[in-house]
């Protein structure tokens, strides 16, 4: 694929978990955080407030070495906050509405976007979807949609508006099920969705099942962690998938290749605490095997 940026699109926001503990998050910024980690800069858009939360993202970045340029700032509302609460090692969210990330307003220069990834949350608000089409129509050479229903955020109608444009769409089995209830099994689901919304390629993960990945030409390949795994939490484990899936995509890696990958390291990820790992040699063994 030729070069270009990897603009990353949505929410960033602050996990509070219930020891107290709070972790910067929020699925596009995992995504970006773990691109830069891999020596594959994003140029991430999101909006935080003028608040003590807002000015911690933009440290975090820099001192990442994250690009802030496109990172704005809200004078009236509050940065993100979602409030994490785990059950039986699956985390619920209670996700605090009308914070900055819901006011993206839209680009007003170039940007050369190889490939946009989005997802659904940053879409509630009109004034996000507006910035989101702002982007589009800087024309970008493929679009990553990742899905992710959280009720009450979401309606079908405008899922299906965002679907339109994509190439590639990530999402789980039960959002699947919400999605295409009415075909029998869940390979004829996933195959009747791709075929649907025209695309070039979908991917499901099953959670501690693995995953697979369906293409337009009819490859279908699936994988399951290997050996056990050491669950600390599961938070970010899916966006750990999606940096991968990505890096793929813009790397030429094979759909397989890239999805036994995508697997490794969200199996390393649910080890950790949190969706964001802050050193470095956590991911120098997978950069020496794969870049």
């Amino acid at each position: 694929m030729s070069s270009g940026c990897l603009c990353i699109f949505g929410e960033v926001l602050f996990d509070h978990f219930p020891d107290g503990k709070r972790v910067l998050g929020g699925a596009p910024f995992n995504v970006a955080w773990h691109l830069q980690a891999f020596t594959q800069p994003a140029c991430f858009h999101s909006r935080v407030g003028l608040d003590s939360e807002g000015e911690q993202i933009r440290s975090a970045m820099t001192d990442w070495g994250m690009t802030t340029e496109y990172l704005q700032s809200d004078p009236a509302r509050s940065t993100g906050m979602v409030n994490v609460i785990i059950n039986d090692n699956e985390p619920t969210y209670d996700i605090v509405p009308h914070c900055a990330y819901d006011a993206i307003e839209p680009v007003t220069a170039t940007v050369d976007c190889q490939l946009l990834y989005h997802g659904s949350l940053a879409l509630r608000e009109s004034q996000s979807w507006l910035a989101l089409q702002s982007l589009k129509q800087q024309k970008p050479r493929l679009i990553f949609v990742d899905v992710n229903l959280r009720p009450p955020w979401w309606q079908k109608d405008q899922l299906d508006e965002m679907l339109k444009d994509a190439h590639w769409v990530k999402l789980n089995t039960d959002e699947l099920e919400q999605l295409a209830p009415d075909e029998d099994g869940n390979e004829q689901s996933a195959a009747a969705f791709l075929q649907k919304h025209q695309l070039r390629g979908l991917i499901i993960t099953h959670g501690a099942d693995g995953a697979e990945i369906l293409s337009e030409n009819g490859d279908h390949f699936q994988v399951e962690p290997v050996g056990s795994v050491e669950i600390v939490d599961t938070v970010g484990a899916g966006d750990a998938f999606t940096s991968i899936i990505i890096l793929g995509l813009t790397n030429d890696w094979s759909l397989e290749q890239t999805l036994e990958r995508a697997q490794e390291f969200a199996s390393a990820i649910v080890g950790q605490r949190g969706a964001t790992i802050k050193d470095r040699s956590f991911y120098q063994s997978y950069i020496d095997a794969w870049l």
